[in-house]
Parts: C-alpha cells; sequence; structure tokens
C-alpha cells in the first residue's frame, strides 16, 4: 500500500504543484485573481484524479480485487494528504519568499471588485481594514498553513468519498457462489 499511495499522492502533488502552481502563478497578473481561482480548482481536479487510479491500483493489485469502502478511503486520503502537502509547502516556500505581497495584490482586486459593485467609501474603508488584518493573519505561517491547507481540502475529499464509494460496492453478480455460477 505504501509504494501506491506514494507514487500516486506524489504525480498528483506534481499535478497540482508544478504544472499548476509554478507555471500559472509567474502568469498571474495576466490571467486575475477570477481566472486564477479557475485554473486553480481545474488543477486540483485534475490532480485528485490520481485518487481514482490509486485506489483502483491497490484494489487490483493488492487487495485482490476487492476493497472496502474503509480501506478505499483510507488510500485515498492518504494519497490526498500527500497531494495536499506538496501543494502547502510549495505555496509556503513561494509566499513568504518569491511573493510577500500576494494579499496586497488581492486586497487591491477586492476593492477594486467592491467599488465596481458601488460600495461607499465608509465600506471602501472597512473593507481595507479588512485586508489589512488578514494580511497580518495570513502572514503568521502557522495560519497561513491552515488556509492553504483548506483550498484543496473540500475537492480531495470529494474525491476521495466517491471513489471509496464507487470503487468498493458489490456489482452485480458478486457475492454469492449461486449468482457467480449462473
Amino acid at each position: 500500500m505504501r509504494k501506491i499511495v506514494l507514487t500516486f499522492g506524489l504525480i498528483a502533488g506534481a499535478i497540482l504543484v508544478s504544472v499548476m502552481m509554478l507555471i500559472t502563478i509567474p502568469f498571474h497578473d495576466e490571467i486575475g485573481f477570477d481566472m486564477g481561482l479557475i485554473v486553480g480548482y481545474t488543477a486540483m481536479v485534475l490532480a485528485f484524479l490520481m485518487i481514482y487510479f490509486g485506489v483502483r491500483s491497490y484494489r487490483d493489485n493488492v487487495a485482490g480485487g476487492q476493497v472496502s469502502f474503509g480501506q478505499a478511503f483510507k488510500v485515498g486520503a492518504l494519497i490526498m494528504l500527500i497531494a495536499t502537502v506538496c501543494y502547502v509547502a510549495t505555496w509556503e516556500v513561494y509566499y513568504f519568499q518569491f511573493a510577500p505581497d500576494f494579499v496586497d495584490k488581492w486586497a487591491a482586486h477586492t476593492i477594486g471588485q467592491a467599488r465596481a459593485a458601488g460600495a461607499t467609501d465608509a465600506e471602501l474603508a472597512a473593507k481595507a481594514q479588512e485586508m489589512a488584518q488578514f494580511k497580518t493573519m495570513y502572514d503568521n505561517p502557522l495560519i497561513n498553513i491552515a488556509y492553504t491547507t483548506l483550498e484543496p481540502l473540500p475537492v480531495g475529499l470529494l474525491f476521495t468519498l466517491l471513489t471509496a464509494w464507487g470503487l468498493s460496492r458489490k456489482r452485480k453478480g458478486e457475492g454469492t457462489p449461486a449468482t457467480q455460477s449462473a
């Protein structure tokens, strides 16, 4: 199980990190924050497809063709965990070493959106204060890690649950010897 989890987790991490984060972040100013979200979550979906392939490989090559929901969930969750750790570690290095102004740019974008939506000066000032507080909080590495972990977690958890359900359920004709011989 360890080899499968490491292999598929690292492949998912490489897709999530190398292919999308490290390629799209340098061009973030050109693609913008809104398109960046679309690209980022698309990368997560592509990366977390490795959960399905990893659990299927485990089921077929290690578990003898059948896997329980719990075991499939465990394998999928471990793959998701490795990919998420790759993602978080890369973001931490990138943010603190190369893009410490990321939140400032995001704040400017957010305030610009509020201004375009017709926010009053008081609302814009409140939004600016909120973003300044967020930056102070986000510059704490532990809080940064927590926020960054929460980005891929829902997508990975959904893939893990669907994969565990899909690959562990019994198919017609499986189970009793009478139905297998018919």
